[in-house]
């Protein structure tokens, strides 16, 4: 790829995010003043100190406007920007390149959806035209046909690989049930997760996603500035973003077993931030958990587990809250729900809260550690075969 990366030009000095919820008593401008406002107070920051905003979200504004009202900015440049259920992610993305390129000595970078009282059920996609092509099952069903075709490859008997899945589901509603800014924080096991009936295919309620409303905000500004703001910045050490061309489609040779958008995203994202072993070097990881099958695949697109054997190293507890490599240890998607404009803001917000030794200690990792203070946050958005990545990589120390 053709990105040369801006490792160490750019530091995360402020945060903040909502509780993620079904969140009927607020609007658009609650979450976001809830989510800015934490993020201003974190950086020591006011509206007037931000030179620049860009506001993610899919089906909750169409302009810059729906950020600038409730914060009654004044002669401020305000984008609204969306890619699919990357849209956190590219308003952060945006916001760094800005200030990476000199135009803005401080930005913001936002992301909203308040999608639970729209009269609608779940999550609506505008109706674009097309040409006829396009899949009209459901995102569940999409994604269900990675199972199965992950066991054909790789050997694995059905029931086991069902038990698996479960424990990626358990696993992140262990953690959740332990974060107050989680919608869902109740443990499950399992046995009742693999006890629900299937809703799609062998996917049963609890390997799938909910959807949820919520606003996360960060505070970006130049990296020799950093210490200006707070003792203790993100640097940011990589972003890398692929738009897929769909082809998987058309693609006999596609088996459902892996997203090559993700890996490109992760191949460049490492050369950026020069990891080269990743499940070694990375203190934790959030991850696009939308559905189970989906987070055992992305082990393998991300490099932390070998080709056929991710799901060998999920029921070992690789990456378990004190695992060897936590990954969620939020609750990912899983516990939180998904507001399309915010869940990859969400994601690092708890990058933030780690590396920095922040978290409640119920669920504070041990894996932070010197030589080991870099945090990856992965987002995709589209199905199988078609898709956009995004993966980031934030670390505390500057190279």
């Amino acid at each position: 790829m053709g990105s040369h990366g801006i490792r160490d030009r750019v530091a995360i000095v402020g945060m903040g995010c909502t509780r993620f919820a079904e969140h009927f008593d607020l609007g658009v401008d609650d979450l976001l003043l809830d989510a800015c406002g934490q993020a201003f107070t974190a950086a020591a920051v006011t509206t007037d100190d931000v030179d620049a905003y860009w506001l993610g979200t899919a089906q909750s504004g169409m302009s810059g406007m729906v950020l600038a009202k409730p914060l009654r900015l004044e002669g401020k440049p305000v984008t609204r920007v969306e890619n699919m259920c990357a849209t956190g992610s590219e308003a952060l993305r945006q916001a760094v390149y800005a200030v990476a390129s000199g135009a803005y000595d401080v930005a913001m970078a936002v992301g909203v959806e308040k999608v639970k009282d729209s009269g609608y059920a779940g999550l609506n996609a505008y109706p674009l035209p097309g040409d006829g092509t396009a899949r009209t099952l459901t995102a569940a069903a999409m994604f269900s046909m990675v199972a199965p075709a992950y066991a054909e490859r790789y050997g694995v008997d059905q029931g086991e690989l069902k038990a698996v899945l479960a424990r990626i589901a358990a696993k992140n509603h262990f953690n959740g049930a332990r974060n107050p800014r989680a919608q869902f924080r109740r443990e499950v096991s399992a046995e009742q997760i693999c006890a629900m009936p299937a809703v799609a295919g062998e996917l049963g309620v609890f390997d799938c996603a909910g959807v949820a409303d919520g606003a996360a905000a960060a505070v970006v500004v130049r990296a020799e500035d950093a210490h200006r703001y707070t003792d203790s910045p993100l640097y940011v050490k990589a972003l890398s973003f692929v738009a897929g061309n769909g082809t998987g489609l058309s693609d006999p040779g596609y088996d459902y077993t892996t997203f090559p958008e993700v890996v490109r995203t992760a191949e460049d994202a490492y050369a950026q931030a020069g990891v080269t072993d990743p499940r070694a070097e990375l203190a934790m990881a959030e991850v696009h958990d939308c559905f189970t099958p989906t987070e055992l695949v992305l082990m393998e697109d991300l490099g932390f587990s070998e080709r056929g054997q991710g799901w060998k190293d999920v029921e070992a507890g690789v990456y378990d809250l004190h695992g060897e490599l936590p990954v969620n240890p939020d609750g990912g998607l899983k516990s939180f729900g998904h507001p399309v404009g915010a869940s990859g803001l969400r994601m690092l917000f708890e990058a933030w809260l780690q590396l920095r030794g922040e978290s409640p200690e119920e669920r504070r990792i041990a894996t932070v550690a010197p030589g080991r203070t870099l945090a990856l946050t992965h987002n995709l958005g589209g199905y199988p075969g078609e898709m956009v990545s995004f993966v980031g990589i934030v670390g505390t120390e500057p190279s």
